[in-house]
């Protein structure tokens, strides 16, 4: 039994219009009026969009760029601006007008787990002690779309690193000067414990090129791919620590952080349906799986998904899964996810929980999950 992953409804709760200053909501309005129009119009609004947010970045003012998505009104606004600032960190204005630098990221999800037997945390330092060979490799494989004017830094920067906050100070870096230095963010170590987990990290780059140059292509499985991950397992491996690197291509440091955040998140629900999986096949056969949608404070937006795995055999067994909801995305597209993953590991029994549910257990306090004996019938909200 399977349901449709658009039957949930969205558990996020929109800004309260008094907590959106004047500012930000004039930015929203044109961001609504930009999607409601077409053709010329359209490209008009989106001009006066991207002046406006331009000045914001230069007026280095990290915090009201983040609330522009913050508290966009609807995820359609938040993305809407998101690829507005994508588009202006993908291309920068030059004194030249021939060349240009743009400024890219490499997400890279690192999973990993420390085997000695003490289980004691080890660290892996946030570096890459040999990025010439990361560079060699890209070069080679034409990941910049041929071009080798690049520099790339050697740390493995935190997602907080280049988060939008940090947008306008990391644009202001980038005006062409002769410097053939990486940008300067800061490296972050991986704290390795006993179980697997997903680590989020970037690598920084800047390459020279023509203005109107395509180097970032979003295409998936790129060759490159394989080979760099297994030059960084060589590079991050420790004695006692198993360690996987999963790059993604580059891209510009808005659209590198998003797809960053979800690659972690993604990663990290197959590592949990893994384990809950094997755990209760051993105990009970197969298990059956509730995707609901839940109100949560703790959580930007206000509300999230959760995948709850359980047999009726092994009750005691029973685990679930809170599954972040980026501004960007919609309900349906991260539930996708959730069902597809399901079917690749072979669960048939599949349930969509209507409505929208409470944070927390009423009896037990925990945070609440539902086992088809127990999933509503109806919708809550």
């Amino acid at each position: 039994m399977t349901s449709m992953p658009d039957e949930l409804p969205d558990p996020r709760s929109a800004p309260d219009p008094a907590d959106v200053p004047a500012w930000a909501a004039e930015v929203h309005a044109l961001a609504i009026a930009g999607l409601d129009a077409t053709g010329r119009a359209a490209d008009a609004l989106d001009e006066v969009l991207s002046r406006r947010l331009c000045r914001m970045l230069d007026d280095q003012d990290g915090e009201a760029v983040d609330a522009l998505v913050r508290l966009a009104p609807s995820v359609a606004v938040a993305r809407h601006v998101s690829r507005a600032l994508a588009g202006l960190a993908l291309h920068p204005r030059s004194d030249d007008d021939a060349l240009a630098l743009t400024l890219f990221a490499l997400p890279i999800v690192v999973v990993a787990a420390t085997t000695a037997r003490e289980h004691a945390p080890t660290r892996l330092p946030g570096v890459v002690h040999d990025v010439d060979e990361v560079r060699a490799l890209l070069i080679e494989h034409r990941a910049l779309g041929g071009n080798e004017t690049f520099v790339i830094g050697s740390a493995l920067a935190s997602a907080d690193a280049i988060d939008l906050r940090r947008l306008p100070s990391l644009l202001a870096k980038r005006a062409l000067r002769g410097e053939r230095t990486p940008l300067d963010v800061a490296p972050a170590n991986i704290e390795v414990v006993a179980d697997e987990r997903a680590h989020l990290r970037f690598l920084v780059g800047s390459a020279i090129a023509a203005a109107d140059a395509k180097l970032l292509s979003p295409a998936p499985g790129q060759a490159w791919a394989m080979p760099l991950a297994r030059v960084l397992i060589a590079q991050l491996a420790r004695p006692a620590v198993s360690v996987v690197a999963l790059p993604r291509a580059p891209a510009d440091l808005v659209t590198a952080h998003s797809q960053g955040l979800a690659a972690q998140r993604d990663v990290s629900a197959q590592l949990f349906a893994s384990n809950a999986l094997r755990s209760l096949r051993a105990q009970a056969g197969e298990p059956s799986a509730v995707i609901s949608a839940h109100r949560a404070a703790d959580t930007r937006g206000g509300g999230e998904l959760r995948l709850s795995l359980s047999s009726p055999l092994a009750p005691r067994a029973a685990q679930g899964f809170r599954c972040t909801l980026l501004p960007t995305e919609r309900v349906v597209d991260v539930a996708t996810m959730l069902t597809d993953l399901m079917r690749d590991c072979r669960v048939a029994d599949v349930r969509i929980a209507p409505g929208v549910h409470p944070d927390r257990d009423a009896i037990t306090g925990g945070p609440l999950l539902f086992k088809p004996e127990t999933m509503p019938l109806r919708a809550v909200h």
